[in-house]
């Protein structure tokens, strides 16, 4: 019994220090480690719990970096799902936080949330959700899914194992009412067709305003350049005829002209003509 007791004491001593052991070489790496690498190494666990399970669970959503920082800030990732006629059914912001248990400054969660609603609001996702391992002592966060609507719409702050239930809850619930987005989208695309048509109208209308201004114009114009030519045609004939009636006239008095009239009251010119009849 002696031997069997020292045998098991030595057998959990010898665990107890295995133990100890990998606590202190975890310890050490974490305090290597960059808040920065914590920080990637839990958006990599996040990612890598998301990929286990997206062709199953999610099989048309895109969960991917934030990689836009023309706003001069960006999330970590965007998470978007749309059904199969391209309504957005969820789309929620994450921000993933860590940091080393040697970090001399200790920051908490509330300081990164104006930012994560400005991110949402800016890339034109529906939800915020702040991934954290920040205040590890926290009841209020490590007792699972913290809603902050009092401060900012749509924010949840989530530690890591609660990732994937938390976007199966906000999916869950947008899917309740897709329909009502579906008809939504629908009615905006058909008054935006109305607007397109009746902008197409308005511009139909406007150019053949304007062209039947200018013919009309035109018109007017062709029709004082007949008037001119009619009056200036009326004047040449007015003036025609009253040549016509001259000629006639000076035509009659021609034929009208004889001998006896021209030497009437001149006895020299009658004279003249009477020798000249005398020598025929």
């Amino acid at each position: 019994m002696e031997l069997a007791k020292k045998a098991l004491k030595d057998k959990y001593e010898t665990q107890i220090k295995d133990r100890e052991d990998t606590i202190e070489r975890l310890r050490d790496l974490k305090a290597r480690l960059s808040t920065k690498m914590i920080g990637e190494t839990l958006e990599q666990h996040c990612e890598t719990e998301f990929n286990r399970v997206r062709a199953m669970a999610f099989p048309r959503a895109h969960f991917e970096k934030d990689n836009d920082a023309r706003s001069g800030s960006k999330g970590d990732y965007i998470f978007r799902e749309s059904d199969s006629a391209g309504t957005e059914i969820v789309s929620i912001m994450f921000e993933m936080k860590n940091e080393s248990d040697t970090t001399a400054t200790k920051t908490k969660n509330e300081d990164f949330l104006k930012e994560l609603d400005k991110d949402r609001n800016e890339k034109g996702c529906e939800y915020a959700v702040l991934v954290t391992l920040l205040e590890p002592e926290s009841e209020l966060y490590n007792a699972g899914i913290v809603d902050v609507f009092h401060r900012y719409p749509k924010m949840y702050v989530v530690r890591p194992q609660f990732f994937l239930p938390i976007i199966s809850l906000l999916r869950n619930a947008a899917m309740n009412s897709l329909q009502y987005k579906s008809e939504l989208a629908l009615v905006k695309s058909q008054n935006i067709d109305i607007t397109n048509f009746e902008n197409e109208l308005d511009s139909f209308k406007a150019a053949f305003g304007k062209n039947y201004e200018l013919a009309s114009k035109r018109f007017q114009t062709a029709i004082d350049e007949i008037d001119k030519s009619i009056d200036h045609l009326q004047k040449t004939k007015d003036a025609l005829i009253g040549t016509d009636r001259n000629l006639r006239l000076a035509n009659d008095k021609a034929q009208d002209v004889t001998i006896k009239k021209l030497t009437r009251g001149n006895p020299t010119m009658a004279q003249k003509f009477a020798d000249l009849k005398a020598g025929e």
